[in-house]
């Protein structure tokens, strides 16, 4: 019988010890030496992105100013903002926080994982405008880009709080995306904030056990895999002059622009083109004639992250970029409705205090500013550089901000930017 009983539950004990000595065990890998943080700062790894140790530690160093955004960080060119640090030995070294579909729900848990590195620090985020679709982030970006332990980290700081609006606004929207609703555990925690209760004994219990399995496994693995983009960035860093002049670069960054972009009349790189335009183009004339970015979910989800810089007292500096206007021409994409968009999240950002923001959504007609359709390239990064030297360079007063609990609302959400107060 005993026998009967031990191959039946003997694996079963057998894999709790195992998980308990995992858990308990105090070994871990070294992820702060200096190459894994030069490393880390430039990868945009899923484990870097996803994880904690090593993003915490590099952000609190002086050294690295976080970068957030999305799939524009990863187009390296000459002006990136990682090669002119490099090539011109600036003091500081963007620390890249951001891949395709890393809107502000995910960059709210990224930010909120942060634990205290970013308080009173500086950084810079990109708010792309097609971000702002009705429902905000996809379910297929929020899958691929949601962290259990960043997660679990947000649920650990509250488990013993009173839910605040923010907390039961954002359980009600990760309860809307598949990937929470199917996890039978964390659904049962959230319905619980999304009702405003303080948690139960029993969930506390499964946020701490879960949020050390995964603190532990970024412990252990978030080094996997990581592979910085130094060679290549040191590569696009050589074709740049070694005194910085804005008018020169422009002038390099015009040229090379012109070159990367001669097999299409959209100015788009050539190999984006090639890759992802040329043979579909004619279905594309046309086809975003009834996009709309002005009313959207994403106008509160990123209300939750300027929510948590306000909280950290971080001093952000907002880079609105523009959407390719022989593109947007093409496509029927409306730049009113863009010009509108703008103005929305502007206001948003002026009105609760955060007047870092440096909107280059009217450049959508300047040659070469973008390497794409959506993307900055040669002289839209340089054009940004002008605002992200100087912000992170020199001394900048306490920001003061007043968070406005309203921008969390369905109202604001279907807000019409026509309504907004006069300048």
């Amino acid at each position: 019988m005993i026998k009967k009983l031990w191959r039946v539950f003997g694996p079963l004990f057998c894999a709790a010890i195992l998980l308990l000595i995992f858990l308990l065990t105090p070994w871990k890998i070294d992820l702060t030496s200096p190459k894994v943080l030069d490393d880390a700062a430039s990868s945009m790894s899923p484990n870097v992105l996803k994880g904690e140790t090593i993003k915490n530690t590099a952000l609190a160093e002086k050294k690295y100013v976080a970068f957030f955004g999305s799939s524009e960080l990863s187009r390296i060119n000459p002006f990136h903002p990682s090669a002119l640090a490099e090539k011109y030995k600036r003091g500081y070294e963007p620390f890249l926080l951001g891949a395709p579909g890393t809107q502000s729900l995910s960059q709210y848990l990224m930010v909120t994982s942060t634990q205290g590195s970013l308080e009173k620090k500086k950084a810079v985020m990109i708010l792309s405008p097609q971000w702002f679709i009705p429902e905000g982030t996809s379910h297929a970006y929020f899958d691929f880009n949601f962290s259990p332990l960043q997660a679990y980290q947000w649920l650990e700081d509250i488990k013993n709080k009173q839910p605040s609006a923010e907390d039961v606004y954002l359980a009600k929207r990760l309860l809307e995306y598949d990937r929470i609703a199917n996890d039978s555990i964390l659904s049962k925690i959230l319905e619980e904030i999304k009702a405003g209760q303080p948690l139960s004994n029993s969930s506390k219990f499964y946020v701490e056990w879960n949020w050390r399995i995964y603190r532990k496994e970024d412990q252990l693995f978030s080094k996997i895999g990581l592979q910085g983009r130094e060679e290549q960035i040191d590569q696009v860093a050589a074709q740049l002059p070694d005194v910085y002049k804005y008018k020169t670069l422009d002038n390099l960054a015009y040229e090379i622009g012109r070159s990367k972009t001669n097999n299409n009349p959209f100015e788009i790189n050539n190999s984006f083109y090639k890759k992802r335009v040329k043979k579909i183009e004619p279905k594309l004339r046309g086809s975003q004639l009834t996009y709309d970015y002005r009313r959207s979910k994403e106008y509160s989800d990123f209300q939750l992250v300027l929510n948590q810089f306000a909280e950290d007292h971080t001093d952000v500096l907002f880079i609105l970029p523009p959407v390719n206007g022989k593109w947007s021409s093409y496509t029927g994409l409306s730049q009113e409705m863009l010009k509108e968009t703008n103005e929305k999240i502007i206001y948003q950002l002026k009105s609760q205090g955060f007047n870092n923001i440096d909107d280059l959504s009217g450049f959508y007609s300047t040659d070469y500013f973008m390497m794409d359709t959506i993307h900055l390239g040669w002289r839209g990064w340089l054009q940004a550089d002008r605002a992200i030297k100087p912000f992170i360079e020199q001394k900048q007063a306490a920001p003061n901000y007043q968070i406005d609990s309203y921008y969390l609302t369905k109202e604001w959400q279907q807000f019409d930017p026509k309504k907004l107060p006069e300048k």
